[in-house]
This record gives C-alpha cells, structure tokens and sequence, in this order.
C-alpha cells in the first residue's frame, strides 16, 4: 500500500524504514507496521515479521580416506535428519537439526546446541556453508547453514511442544528425496544441497592431495 503526498516522500531521500509500529509481540517473532520509503521516493505501508534468526546443521558421518588395498571404496556419508511434527505443515516432515538463535548466541553456537538437543549429536567440527533469507517478501528472518561433522552421543533436549524422530540416512538417498518431493522443507532443501556439494569438494581436494603425493 503506498501513502499519498508525504513531506517524507520524494526522489534522491534514503530508501528503507520511516517510522512505524509494534502490532503484535509473540514468544518467537514479532509483527511491525512500517512506513517505508521506495526508490522511487514514494512511501507505503508494510507488514514485517521480526525474527532473531535461526541456524541449521547437515549432521555428516564422513567417508574415511579409502584403505591402502587397491580398489576399497570410501563409505558412503550419512546424514541425520529429524522427521518432526508441524502443525502449519500439517503434519511429520523431514527437517535438518535446526533452530532459533537465542539472544546474543552466535550461530555457530545456535548449530551446535540444537543438533545435540534435537538429535543427541555433538560435533568436533563445524563448518558455515551460507546464509539465507528465507523469505524477504515479509520477514526478515535468516538461518544460518553449517556442516557438522566428527559426531559423537550427546543428550537430547526436546521442548514439550517438538515431536520428533531420528533418523540416519544416506546423503544422496536425501536429494533424491528432495528430486522426489518427500523432503518439501526450504532450509533442509538448501542445506542439504549445499552439503552435497561441500562433500564433492572436500573429496576433490583429497584425491589432489592424494595425486599430488603420487601415492
């Protein structure tokens, strides 16, 4: 919606937020009214959801570096992911360990909390793999993905209100599942893909190491 004559409005003023107000205050997000001003100068109205941000993290069992026997293949990676229940999504979908960052947490730290909360993981190496917005038509929300690996048990810790099952899976068997449409959930879709490509790189760099030792 886009206010009429406003002293505010006018060409070659600073684009972005003028004024506006709280409409809504939740336990996880908030909603704002803003007065915004456009490139062109105009001003108009926006609803904007407020959000402290999340992060999410591909769990990954690694191959090792293959044997000294000639031939033996490296093992397959493995991921785990979480099947949980989500009343907007109307029922269990498949997800990677994610979720909110608390206030003045680091991602990195957010990672490493939810993967041992929500799937009993800890993780001797993290790695950023991006950050995306989510959707920046109406949110400003970011999640930040990470590659975790080096797994050991951990405890979890699950919220009255989070159903959820493990699971271990094969990383291609999960893009063939996003191919698939079993895996619909956007963060999981990024991560997941992201994560497939980290690995093939990883793999590239040692089979150069590997060519460059001449062994």
């Amino acid at each position: 919606m886009t206010d009429s004559a406003d002293g505010d409005s006018g060409p070659g003023r600073p684009t972005g937020r003028v004024d506006g107000e709280r409409v809504y205050s939740g336990r996880r997000i908030h909603v704002d009214v803003d007065r915004v001003r456009f490139p062109d100068g105009s001003i108009g109205r926006l609803e904007l959801i407020r959000h402290p941000g999340a992060a999410a993290v591909v769990a990954l069992d690694l191959p090792e570096p293959p044997g000294e026997a000639a031939g033996t293949p490296p093992l397959e990676p493995v991921v785990t992911l979480v099947r949980q229940y989500r009343y907007a999504a109307g029922g269990f979908i498949w997800e990677v360990p994610a979720g909110n960052l608390e206030p003045g947490e680091l991602p990195e730290a957010c990672a490493l909390r939810e993967l041992e909360e929500e799937a009993g993981l800890r993780a001797g190496h993290l790695e950023r793999l991006a950050s995306v917005r989510t959707t920046p038509g109406f949110t400003d929300e970011v999640i930040h993905l990470f590659a975790a690996w080096e797994l050991e048990a951990g405890e979890t810790s699950h919220e009255a209100s989070e159903f959820m099952d493990v699971h271990r899976l094969p990383l291609a068997r999960t893009i063939e599942m996003i191919d698939a449409g079993e895996i619909s959930d956007g963060k999981t879709i990024c991560a997941l893909t992201l994560a497939a490509r980290w690995v093939d790189r990883r793999v590239d760099r040692r089979m150069d190491r590997i060519g460059a030792s001449g062994v």
